[in-house]
């Protein structure tokens, strides 16, 4: 996909991956409309690119704001581009999570996308060419302690993305699934940090993670793992699942004395 002519519609706008994504399609010349609860967040680039991005306030869960978002993207003619980055994250045991925080994750991580690209595949089909882009997670391949509800959204999200991928082989519209390892952005607790630095966790910068996604895009790829080992663990982790249980049982000590001290952190605004 070239992207100078795309029209995007970007989920997440106002996050770290979001963001970065948003400020590189901008620069390459693309349209963007920047999905977000918040415009705050987003003041600096839509000053920065007034002719090339602008801002749709919308909670993504309800109906209501999924339409607001479908007639922006008529508005401006049609889309060729739908990239849903929008997503949440708890890291807790599941004994600590409350029924809503299970619930908001299923709604945000997997609910709305698969709800908004339903919605916008008429668009897209009229495109002479376009592409979902799925933002997952290397916890979309790998379950991992502390992570159970988050994980369970991003292998679903993973298998949305393959059989939507199947559903349009017989169109011009490609599925791309893009799975980050740990990244540096507001969405991670103290406790989550803190976690990553005692296991000694590769954290990519936002930055790193929007410029592979760019270029998965204009190489119309399908799928995209990012960084080394992570690549590595979720090939073992299919073929030989029972080496990783082993080597995450002795992960599990400081995952659950960390995710007490998440439990004990105030919510994020």
């Amino acid at each position: 996909m070239q992207l100078r002519d795309a029209r995007v519609v970007l989920t997440g706008a106002s996050g770290g991956i979001g963001m970065a994504i948003a400020e590189a399609l901008c620069a390459a010349g693309a349209q963007v409309l920047a999905v977000a609860r918040h415009e705050q967040a987003l003041a600096s680039l839509l000053e920065r690119y007034p002719n090339s991005l602008c801002w749709v306030a919308a909670d993504l869960t309800f109906l209501s704001d999924r339409r607001k978002v479908l007639a922006a993207a008529e508005a401006i003619g049609g889309i060729n581009l739908l990239i849903n980055a929008a997503g949440v994250n708890h890291f807790a045991m599941l004994e600590q999570l409350d029924d809503s925080d299970i619930n908001a994750m299923l709604a945000v991580n997997i609910s709305a996308p698969m709800c908004l690209t339903k919605l916008l595949l008429p668009l897209l089909k009229q495109a002479d060419s376009a592409m979902v882009v799925n933002v997952g997670s290397t916890y979309g391949s790998i379950g991992y302690p502390g992570y159970a509800s988050y994980c369970a959204t991003k292998f679903a999200l993973r298998g949305f993305s393959e059989a939507l991928r199947r559903e349009l082989a017989d169109t011009r519209v490609n599925v791309l699934y893009v799975a980050p390892r740990a990244t540096r952005t507001s969405m991670n607790s103290a406790a989550a940090q803190a976690l990553n630095d005692a296991l000694k966790a590769n954290v990519d910068d936002p930055q790193t993670v929007a410029s592979a996604v760019i270029h998965a895009i204009a190489g119309d790829r399908r799928d995209l793992y990012l960084g080394w080992p992570e690549r590595f663990f979720v090939r073992l982790n299919n073929l030989l699942p029972h080496l990783v249980d082993r080597g995450l049982r002795k992960q599990l000590p400081l995952i659950r004395r960390l995710s007490e001290k998440s439990d004990n952190e105030p919510p994020k605004s």
